[in-house]
């Protein structure tokens, strides 16, 4: 997924957390605006340097890293 690839992780920022093209906004942070009913225009009403195609990347890499800690637990 081309979507995953706006997604970022450094050592240094956030303590290390997912984060949106290297900006300090996490993945955490996109996924509970959304999950308190905050609208995609909102958010980027908010926080103007993201992209509607991050708030997609963040739900693609939860979607992915869900799938995988599924995947694992089967195992």
């Amino acid at each position: 997924m081309a979507e995953l690839s706006r997604i970022t992780i450094e050592p240094g920022k956030r303590g290390g957390r997912p984060c949106v093209r290297g900006l300090r906004i996490t993945v955490c942070d996109v996924l509970a605006m959304l999950a308190e009913n905050m609208s995609e225009t909102e958010i980027l009403e908010d926080f103007p340097e993201l992209e509607a195609e991050d708030i997609r990347a963040c739900l693609a890499f939860a979607a992915q890293r869900e799938h995988n800690h599924y995947t694992l637990a089967v195992q």
